[in-house]
């Protein structure tokens, strides 16, 4: 019903661009699924402590509000600093699925509730045992190894790294369209596809530049200028108006639809047939000689085109791809900054989510998946903003073990132990959510958007429950030190070493 709200009030827009219409639906499911789950375990708890179904179910509210929506906060900051890209499709999801997780929360809270206790007596009937098993030995596990884990993910970070910084992306309009196996989406239909593999086929011409230059140029400086530019490696063919006249082709004879297409009164149109394709090294190189030798000759010439925009795009993404990375982190580093009061559990919790994206963006280069260009940047928000809860309900639980005097071990043990079930429901959760559309999905850029999100589930999970509690146990020290509500563990444990 929330995700119905959301695409419903999408019309305020105008309209909104496919991969939102496609991802919107399957993210706000997998992000805000944990809403229900959370109020639900709630209830079942209240019911044991109040008889009338109703008044447990206000606890409940009570209770699990101020939770998911400390959640969703850090979901939300993540969304919203997509809002922080030049590329107005970064805006565009980011402010949709913000939206959607404030549909979320408050149907979690509103519509949600009144459903359970209508359909309570009928819930309770085809209820079954939990699937996931009692978790204290996987903890005990985890606790006691909890130094040759931190060793493991030292190695795998390594890797991780070089593959993150040569991750295979690609800028071609064309590509995304693509299938899984490269055969397109109804790649016949799609007039521009033909018309480029036309080219390509017959005449070798893989893109086509077009120059826009002063119109009142004269003849022998135009005819300069394009000899250099017939020059540049890899230029197939050089059009201009003046290619049309000659002396036995006079230009009274040239037929004014013709005309006006390569001049008009201030401009004339020079068009560049290159056999590179747009956004290789090749033809950005090109692209920067070409550019050189028209700015030679007439300051205000303007060098256009698919693959002129494509090499923009190139240097757009990569700074919106930094400050959108920097300004989610900083979002929900104040975020976790003022939920625990503490200095360094930002760092960790921050780092640790970055450990998981940094693998799963990683591997993308040893798998040799190629991604659309927008994936980097949505993956590394979405996978910090909406896993890095798992970090946080793990965290907030070894807090409360060691305010109860639990030594740092045992309070990171029973802290993972009540706290691994509702993050591996959370997370395959996600995974199933984004796998289903990421198998279905024949376009290939949303097909590959959400394998990532389904992967990135898994690795942050196993992050959290494996990597995180040898963080804790580690810097446990300096956590209580640097962590105001830590301070009385301790001088708590001074104490009693002074007794003993």
């Amino acid at each position: 019903m929330a995700i119905l709200y959301n695409m419903g009030t999408n019309f305020v827009f105008g309209s909104i661009s496919y991969i939102t219409k496609a991802l919107v639906a399957v993210l706000q499911l997998a992000v805000t699924m944990d809403y229900s789950i959370f109020l639900w375990h709630s209830y079942q708890d209240m019911k044991k402590q109040h008889d009338d179904n109703v008044e447990a179910m206000a606890y409940a509210i009570k209770e699990t509000f101020i939770s998911i929506a400390s959640s969703s906060l850090t979901i939300i900051a993540g969304f919203l600093a997509l809002c922080f890209m030049s590329y107005k499709m970064g805006k565009d999801l980011g402010i949709v699925m913000a939206k959607g997780v404030v549909f979320g929360l408050i149907s979690c809270v509103t519509i949600l509730p009144s459903l359970i206790l209508i359909f309570d007596k009928l819930i309770s009937k085809t209820m079954h045992k939990s699937l996931i098993p009692n978790m204290n030995k996987f903890s005990g596990f985890v606790t006691k190894n909890y130094l040759a884990f931190v060793i493991i993910a030292i190695c795998l970070f390594i890797p991780s790294t070089i593959g993150y910084a040569k991750k295979p992306i690609y800028y071609d309009f064309t590509k995304i369209l693509e299938t899984e196996d490269g055969e397109g989406i109804n790649q016949d239909d799609i007039l521009s596809i033909v018309a480029d593999m036309k080219l390509k086929e017959e005449y070798g011409v893989s893109s086509t530049h077009m120059i826009l230059c002063d119109a009142k140029m004269n003849a022998t400086k135009a005819t300069t200028m394009l000899s250099e530019l017939e020059k540049v490696k890899g230029v197939k063919l050089v059009l201009w108006y003046n290619s049309l006249v000659s002396d036995t082709i006079p230009e009274e004879i040239i037929p004014d639809r013709l005309t006006s297409i390569l001049k008009s009164n201030n401009w004339q149109l020079i068009l560049v047939n290159s056999e590179y394709t747009a956004s290789t090294t090749d033809c950005n190189n090109q692209l920067e000689n070409l550019n050189k030798i028209i700015k030679n000759y007439d300051d205000n010439a303007m060098l256009i085109g698919e693959a002129a925009c494509t090499k923009d795009l190139i240097s757009i993404t990569d700074v919106d791809f930094k400050v959108v990375s920097l300004v989610s982190i900083a979002f929900i580093f104040v975020i976790i900054l003022f939920t625990f009061k503490s200095i360094t559990l930002p760092v960790i919790l921050v780092a640790i989510i970055e450990f998981a994206i940094f693998l799963n963006l990683g591997l993308t280069f040893y798998t040799k998946t190629d991604m659309a260009f927008i994936i980097p940047v949505c993956i590394s928000t979405i996978q910090l903003g909406s896993l890095v809860d798992y970090a946080i309900l793990l965290t907030s639980k070894y807090k409360k073990e060691r305010l109860n005097n639990k030594d740092r071990k045992e309070a990171v043990k029973d802290a993972l132990a009540s706290s691994s079930s509702s993050i591996i429901t959370s997370a395959f959760g996600m995974f199933f959510a984004t796998i289903g559309v990421a198998i279905y999905s024949e376009i290939n850029v949303i097909s590959t958007m959400c394998n990532l999100l389904a992967r990135g589930a898994i690795f942050s999970m196993l992050a959290v429950l494996i990597e995180l509690p040898g963080l804790l146990i580690i810097f446990d020290k300096v956590i209580c030190k640097t962590s105001l509500d830590f301070k009385n563990i301790t001088k708590g444990e001074i104490h009693e070493e002074i007794k003993l």
